[in-house]
Parts: C-alpha cells; sequence; structure tokens
C-alpha cells in the first residue's frame, strides 16, 4: 500500500471530518505549506480549516494565499472572525490586503479594524503604489539615548511582543528622529547599567525616505545584507521599517515584471492558472499588433530590392540566418545592460563605457560568425549542397555579418539606457522590439552591401 502524503492526509481527514486530528496536523505545519494546501483544496472546506487554525498561525497562513481565495475567505467569515484575523496581522499586510481587495471588501475590513490599525492602513495607502511608505510596517521599537539598558529591556519585553522584529531598536530623540540605531546583540553584551548613546550606532546609519521606489529600497537590502531598513519622512523622523522578506517580494515582483515586459507581454498580478484567458489576452495583444506592423518595415525593405533579389535569388536564403543573428546579438547586450540597470551597477553616464565595452566584444563576435559562416557557405552550401555560390557573395553575407553584430549590439546596450534617462522602463528595450528594429538594419545593410560588391 502506498504511504499517503500529507497533502493527501490532510485531504483524507477534511473529507471524513476528523477536525480534531486535523487541527492536531496543521498546528505543527509551516504557513506557506499550509497556504499550498489551501489553494488545492474544494473552496467549501477552506473556511471549515482556516476556522480550525491556532489564531496566529491563521493570520501567518492568510497573508500567504492568493488574492482570490483571500477574498473568498472574507466574505465566509463572521464579522468577529474578521476583527479577529485583521487584529493578528502586521500593519503592512493589513494595507497589502486593503489594497489588493475590492471596494465592498475594503469597507468591511477597514470597519472590523481597530480605530489605530485603520488610521495607520489609511497612511500607508496614500503613499504611492511603489514606494517605501506603500510596504512599510510601522509598527517597530524606539529607544531613547538616556535610557539605561535595564530599561530598553524593559521597555522590549513590554511593548514588542507584537512587532514584526525585534532585532534591530530605533534611538530617536524628542523629535522622533533617527538619531542612532542597536541591536539586540549590542544590548546582550552591554552593562545593565550602560546608557544606549554609549553604544548606538550614530555614524552607519542605513535609511531610505518613504518616497523611494521600493524597488531601490529592495537593493539597498542586498547591497548592504540588511535585514530591516528603517523608513523616514523629509524631516528624517522615523515612520516605519521594511524588511527582509518585504524585500524579496519586490525583488520577485521586479523580476517577474521585467521578464513579462521582455517578452512584449503587459504585467500582470495573478498568476498564470488563475488568470482568465481574455485578460491573457489583453495584456499581450497590443505589443504583437504594434510588433506586427513594425514588421511590416522589414517587408517594405525586401520589397524595395525585389530587382536584386530576382538577378541573384540565392541571397534570399541567407536573410533568415542574418536577421536571427542580429536580433540574438542586440538581445544579448540589451538583457545584460538591463540587469546591470535593475542591479544599479550601470548608470547613464557609463554611456561610453559600455558602447566602447560592447564595440570591442562586437567586432570579436562578428569575425568569429563570419568565418564560420564563410566556413559553413563554402563546405556544405557550396560543395555538399551544389548551391550556386560564389567568393564575393560568401563575402557579402559575411561582411553583412559582422556589421550587423556589431550594430545590433551598439543599439542593444544604447537603447535600455536611454530609455531609463527619458524615463521609460528599460525592459521594454529588449527583444522583440529590439528584434523588429536590428532585422531592418541587417536588411539594409545586406542589400547595401550586395548592391555595391555585387553590382546590383
Amino acid at each position: 500500500m502506498e504511504k499517503m502524503t500529507l497533502e493527501e492526509n490532510i485531504f483524507k481527514l477534511a473529507d471524513e471530518k476528523k477536525y480534531k486530528t486535523l487541527r492536531d496536523v496543521m498546528s505543527v505545519m509551516n504557513a506557506f505549506d499550509l497556504a499550498l494546501i489551501f489553494d488545492q483544496i474544494s473552496t467549501d472546506k477552506r473556511p471549515v480549516l482556516f476556522r480550525l487554525l491556532p489564531k496566529e498561525l491563521a493570520a501567518e497562513v492568510f497573508v500567504e494565499l492568493e488574492d482570490d481565495i483571500k477574498e473568498e475567505l472574507i466574505r465566509s467569515f463572521s464579522d468577529s472572525e474578521l476583527a479577529a484575523v485583521i487584529d493578528e496581522l502586521y500593519v503592512d499586510d493589513a494595507a497589502d490586503l486593503a489594497d489588493e481587495m475590492p471596494a465592498n471588501v475594503v469597507k468591511r475590513i477597514l470597519h472590523h479594524a481597530s480605530p489605530d490599525m485603520r488610521k495607520t492602513i489609511n497612511e500607508i495607502l496614500h503613499y504611492p503604489e511603489d514606494s517605501a511608505g506603500s510596504i512599510m510596517n510601522t509598527e517597530y521599537i524606539s529607544l531613547r539615548a538616556s535610557m539605561t539598558v535595564e530599561h530598553a529591556f524593559t521597555h522590549i519585553r513590554k511593548t514588542g511582543y507584537d512587532k514584526e522584529t525585534i532585532n534591530t531598536l530605533y534611538v530617536l530623540d524628542k523629535c522622533r528622529k533617527l538619531i542612532g540605531v542597536v541591536t539586540i546583540r549590542d544590548l546582550l553584551f552591554a552593562q545593565t547599567e550602560d546608557f544606549i548613546e554609549s553604544i548606538m550606532d550614530t555614524h552607519s546609519i542605513i535609511s531610505v525616505s518613504t518616497l523611494d521606489d521600493k524597488e531601490v529600497v529592495a537593493l539597498t537590502f542586498e547591497k548592504y545584507n540588511l535585514t530591516e531598513l528603517p523608513v523616514t519622512d523629509k524631516e528624517n523622523r522615523l515612520v516605519g521599517i521594511v524588511t527582509v522578506d518585504d524585500a524579496i517580494d519586490v525583488l520577485q515582483e521586479e523580476a517577474t515584471e521585467d521578464i513579462e515586459k521582455m517578452a512584449a507581454i503587459m504585467p500582470s498580478d495573478k498568476p498564470y492558472l488563475k488568470t482568465a484567458v481574455p485578460d491573457i489576452f489583453v495584456k499581450r495583444i497590443p505589443w504583437l499588433m504594434f510588433l506586427m506592423i513594425s514588421a511590416t518595415f522589414t517587408g517594405i525593405i525586401i520589397s524595395k530590392f525585389e530587382g536584386a533579389l530576382g538577378m541573384v535569388p540565392i541571397l534570399t536564403a541567407f536573410i533568415p540566418m542574418l536577421m536571427d543573428t542580429g536580433g540574438n546579438s542586440g538581445s544579448q547586450s540589451a538583457v545584460t545592460i538591463i540587469r546591470g540597470i535593475s542591479l544599479d551597477e550601470i548608470n547613464f553616464s557609463d554611456t561610453l563605457k559600455v558602447i566602447y565595452k560592447e564595440f570591442r566584444v562586437s567586432i570579436l563576435c562578428g569575425f568569429a560568425l563570419a568565418i564560420t559562416a564563410f566556413a559553413k557557405i563554402y563546405l556544405i552550401d557550396k560543395f555538399i549542397m551544389g548551391k550556386d555560390i560564389t567568393f564575393m557573395i560568401a563575402v557579402v553575407i559575411c561582411l553583412t555579418l559582422v556589421i550587423t553584430v556589431v550594430l545590433a549590439k551598439l543599439v542593444g546596450c544604447t537603447l535600455p539606457l536611454l530609455a531609463k534617462k527619458v524615463g521609460f522602463d528599460p525592459a521594454v528595450m529588449a527583444s522583440p522590439l529590439l528584434t523588429t528594429i536590428v532585422d531592418a538594419v541587417s536588411l539594409l545593410v545586406y542589400f547595401g552591401f550586395a548592391t555595391m560588391l555585387l553590382g546590383l
């Protein structure tokens, strides 16, 4: 008899309504793993399973659920159940929930939130969607420089239980301006009579502003190897913190968005399997239409040189190779530069350095490809397949390869930098938009060499 997986065992217990055993099993599971089970189990059983979870675990699981399942559960909750769940959520998670739900659900959430929670949620929602303020948590522990270590520990025990993290503590003055940071480690190894001002770090405070882009915030975590980051307003007053789990979510969202844009798809905030066909259509069709129309320019170029192709038909056979090679070369450079921009490794001021480096790379790649193509044309196309290819035709093809690769890489490395400079997302400049541009360029170069060297 096959051994049942944990998920199968939970489904079986739910079907058999063995709720006590089910509660015991789920209470020792990880919140993320439970969220996956909620995603798979039937709709009618989700509220039952959720009510079996211990209060704190239920809130953790709720945060991990997909938006549609959250909405479904909220609609099934009684007023007291909804209030209990909201009460267990950290403020930033409650704000995210309010931001993601339909208006009628948000109204109910805010109605059952405590006055302080409701006020904080509204404050967070007031910040721009992509800002540090929109992802910060306003629950943190602050200390005074005049406190002793003993008083600090008393304060932590009194106020720290419901905080998301207490690893780093923030020292504020009377105006709530951030003047220093101290860690739990610092407190543990200090004397109880020591004052906070004598052990706090005042020189290497790293913070972000409420209006800083959340992607910049996430990269700050990566750059300085942080687990939490203070968020201050224009007067340097501490208003919240961002924790590393939120930074990871931002990086994942940004990476997904960049991948979608590079594939000419409008970004979506829903998982693929839960996105309706009409929604997928709407996300894809605008770019497909634009690229289809822009690709007609390559057709115009080819039609303009129909006479040349009629005189030397073999030229037609190498058009796909030249266009594909140019597109691939440009995409390599574009993706590399886009990644560098997203990691804040490359700025617009580095444009000349980037161009010089890509030019040298393109020369090496171009000549390597040209030599390979020349050998292939003569060994395979001419001698094995018996095609009517002259030496000058091979020269035209190889020269076109070199110039196309050089131009493609230069275009591929500069377009993302220019896009960033004028305020566009650099990812938009990756293939297939770049490929469309390079296709037209490669054809113009090809027919230019053919006209000049073959006398067409």
